[in-house]
Order: C-alpha cells, then structure tokens, then sequence
C-alpha cells in the first residue's frame, strides 16, 4: 500500500468527517447573509469564504469538496432569498408546503455552483500539485469568481446576494468601476485566501497584500471617471405602497389609477416617475380621459412622466416604461423590459405547470430589444431599467457603451421603476436598493429607485445614497440631480477585464505548479 506524503504547506489533515464540514460551511454560507443589507458587516463575507476555503482544503479529494461548497451555497442562498416563499405563498397562492419545497429546491440548485467550484478547486490542487500560496492567492479566487459569473448568466441567471454586493461600501468599492461587481467577489476570494496565510510561512506577504488591496481600493474612490453634463433637473420619485393582494385586483384598480393621478398632478417637475406597473391595464382599459388629462399637465407645466405601464402588442404583452413629453403631439416614449424573470415574466417550456399554481399576472412576456434608446429630459438622457433588470450590470453598461460606440450620447441618468411588494416586508427591498447602489458605482452615474413598496430613492454617481424614502409608506421623493457623461472601464469592458484577469491567475498558477514540479524531478 502507498500513501502520499503530505506537503510541509498542506493544512493538517482533518479528524472530523465531512459532514461536520459541510455543516461549518452551511453555518458560514447562511452568516454571509448579515454582510449584505440591511445590517451591512461586509468584513463577514470576506471571513465567511476563507471559512469555506479552510473546510475545502481539509477536505479528502474533490467529491468531499462538492459536499462541502454545495452546503455553503445552499445556505447562502436560502438564507439570502428566503424571502421567495412570501411571493409564491402569501400572493403568488401557492400552499405554504409546495413555496416551501419549491425555495429549498431552488436553493439546493444554486448550491450546484458552489459545489462544483469548490470540487473543480480540489481536483486542480491534485492535478497540478498546487502550493498553498498558489491555491489559496491564484487558483481559488479565479473559480470563485467563475462560478458567480455563471450564475449570472446561466438559464437567463439569478446573480442575487453576489458576494461583491456585499462591499458596495467597503474598500473594495473603488474597483467597481474597473471590475464591476464580480471584480470585488474576485477581490474578496483573494482576501479570504490570504487571510488562511497568516498562519503560514508566508504570512508577511499575504498581510502586505490585504493591505495594498484595501489601501488601492480606498484610494481609487476619489478617481473620477465621469463627469457633470448640463444642468441638474428636478424629480419626483412616486412611492405608491400599493399591497401587492390589490394591486390586481379589478375593484380596487380604479382607486389606485386616481391615487396616481393625484400624486402625478401635485406638483411640476422636470421628470414624475411612478413604479413598475403603477398602471395595472393595458392604455384602451383607461379610462378616456386618464392620459390625456396627463398628458395636459406635462405641456402645462413643463413636465416629462414616465408611467409603469403593461403594454398588449397582441398576442404579447410587455412591461414598459411608457413616457409623456411636454411637446404637443410628440409620440409617447416607451422602454420595454428586456431581461425577464424566469417563471415570474417568462416561462420555459415544459414547466408552465408550476406558474399555473401560482396566481401570477402577467406571467408570459414579450421581450424587450437589448439596447434601447433613453428618455429625453431637458437636456439629460434618463435610461431605465425595470426591477430585476438592475442585477445585470454588464447589460446596463453595454447600452450605455453602444451609444458611445455609434458615436451618441449615452444615458447621463439611470432609473429603476420596481414593485417588492410581492416580498412583504423583507430584506429584498434593502437589498435591491444595494444592488442599484453598485450599478451607479460602475457606471459613475446617478441612479433614481421609483419602487411600490420602498426602495425608492436618489443614488449618486458615487453610489452614494442622497435621500431615499422609508419602505411600506405612501409618499413622494423630491430631488435634484445633475447628470454624469463620460465612460467608466466597465462602461467599456464589462466583465471582458476581469474574466481576462482570471485566466491569467489560472494560467500562472499552472505554469509555476509545472516549474515546481520539474524543479523537483531535476533535485531528485
């Protein structure tokens, strides 16, 4: 029998079994939680993937890996969107077992990422004979930012409680622009690993590294990438707080469309925004003289509205952005939304049954173009994006990036029209509002939040939060913003750069684990 020699870098081999590991890493995946809003301790996402990585390399080969990263996964993103069980049972009328079965599988899903990463990470160690340094510095962080990418795309993606959310506030913050937000996870994972050096013989450069991270990222902050372009406008953020139970409801619409109604003509601004479908019918359900009276307070005071509205182009329905401009006759803007979410907006084949078992309006949607043009507001672009659509920053920047490329100006404003309500009150609404604050760190621009339930709110460019209104509240958010022009790296690269750094870490640390290798077949 032969039994392979420990390397003096290796962790001790570990006396507990792997399901006292898996259990650390559910325990450590469900903690990072409390790293992203609300609470905000972002030092427990970094503490929370060197827990992980600790359990993974004491782990015996790839499959006790895959236990042990899917156990973590699955706990991160349960505990992360756990709040999905209020939308499939309180309004979406699902029985309480079946939303509870369906957020535990969806959960064990994600946890597949996560799993296969920390296996894929194991498996290479063996393979190329990995150093801790090289492991734990080049090979670990690149596969945890792959695996976070993919989930981002993969099956049209679900890049929620991503672990660079987490530090839209932290150093790391002053490498979105360049990065973007898988940037900061990978910039994280590096952490994470050097932070399980400190108890190596290569503890001075792994704290020197912390440091010149943390100290590199601090200091990118007070780089301006964007730049003031005309003159501020003013806005009026609308805050319905619409229960979701009557949002839909046919004899309550009517209330709602007059309580819009009522908000929109209280006062003028350069742009009134309501939530995604404040409006609940289709334009031809109004009644005659909604738009129109509309329609005449714009030209009357100068003002540009934009509605959350659904919009029939029959057999197929839309959720728009529909906006009113103050020229006379001028034809009515519309922005349609493009990414959809998967069983809520659209549904793959095979699997309507499970929308069927959910009382979901405006299941099946049309899908909107990819790049589409801005609203003009007195001289500022104002781009939207409804809801879910502010998760994917790569195609918030490739529109901006589009008109840059075709020799336009791009959008010097972004806006997201939500409705979160269907999340009670729960961390979505917090979370989100992080999500659109990493959206204006990327792209150096100001970002407006007009959501049902709360949410609503002025980001600047620095994805700072100006004012913002308190969640399940009725009311109105009146500001001031001054558009941002000009072009972030990320604006341009999107996640090329980082994906490009990743597979050099990769490929240096295989090409130091061969240098190593044959260095010891020549000693020997």
């Amino acid at each position: 029998m032969r039994f392979r020699r420990a390397r003096p870098d290796e962790p001790a081999a570990a006396p507990r079994g792997n399901a006292s590991r898996m259990l650390i890493a559910a325990l450590a995946g469900a903690g990072a939680v409390l790293a992203f809003a609300p609470f905000g301790y972002w030092p427990l996402q970094i503490a929370s993937l060197a827990i992980l990585f600790y359990q993974m390399l004491r782990g015996a080969g790839a499959k006790a890996a895959f236990g042990i990263g899917w156990a973590y996964g699955a706990a991160w993103f349960g505990a992360g969107m756990y709040w999905l069980f209020i939308s499939m049972h309180r309004y979406g009328a699902m029985a309480a077992p079946l939303a509870a079965l369906a957020v535990l599988l969806l959960a064990a899903l994600m946890g597949l990422y996560v799993g296969l990463a920390m296996a894929a990470a194991a498996w290479l160690r063996r393979r190329w004979s990995l150093s801790l340094p090289l492991m734990n510095l080049l090979a670990l962080p690149a596969i945890w930012m792959l695996q976070e990418w993919c989930r981002g795309w993969f099956f049209t993606g679900l890049p929620w409680v991503i672990s660079g959310y987490a530090h839209n506030a932290s150093p790391l913050a002053g490498y979105a622009p360049l990065l973007g937000v898988y940037g900061l996870g990978w910039l994280a994972a590096v952490c994470a690993g050097a932070l399980l050096l400190l108890g190596h013989r290569s503890r001075l450069p792994a704290a020197a590294l912390i440091v010149l991270v943390g100290a590199a990222g601090y200091g990118l902050r007070f780089v301006e990438w964007t730049h003031p372009v005309g003159r501020p406008i003013s806005v009026r953020l609308l805050q319905g707080n619409v229960p979701q139970d009557e949002k839909f409801d046919p004899a309550r619409v009517g209330a709602a469309l007059e309580m819009y109604r009522a908000a929109i003509l209280a006062a003028p601004a350069d742009l009134i925004a309501t939530p995604e479908t404040a409006v609940t019918v289709f334009p031809h359900q109004l009644p005659p003289d909604y738009l129109p009276s509309l329609e005449r307070f714009a030209r009357e005071t100068d003002s540009n509205l934009l509605l959350g509205m659904p919009l029939l182009d029959y057999p197929q329905v839309a959720n728009s952005a529909v906006g009113i401009t103050p020229q006379a006759g001028a034809p009515r803007y519309r922005y349609d939304k493009h990414h959809l979410v998967p069983f809520g907006e659209s549904t793959p084949d095979g699997l309507h049954w499970l929308v069927a078992a959910m009382a979901i309006p405006l299941g099946d949607l049309k899908r909107g173009a990819a790049v589409q043009p801005p609203f003009q507001v007195d001289g500022q672009r104002v781009l939207p994006n409804v809801c879910y659509e502010d998760l994917f920053g790569e195609e918030i920047a490739a529109q901006l990036a589009a008109a840059h490329h075709a020799g336009q100006q791009s959008a010097s404003i972004l806006i997201n029209m939500s409705n979160l309500a269907w999340f009670g009150d729960s961390t979505a609404i917090p979370q989100h509002l992080q999500i659109s604050q990493m959206r204006s760190l990327e792209t150096g621009r100001p970002m407006l939040r007009a959501g049902n339930s709360g949410g609503s709110a002025v980001i600047d460019g620095h994805g700072k939060i100006l004012s913002a209104l308190p969640a399940q509240s009725r009311a109105t958010l009146a500001a001031n913003v001054q558009g941002m022009g000009g072009m972030t790296p990320y604006i341009l690269c999107g996640n090329v750069l980082i994906l490009a750094i990743v597979a050099l870490s990769l490929g240096g640390a295989g090409l130091r684990a061969r240098r190593n290798r044959k260095h010891r077949a020549f000693a020997l």
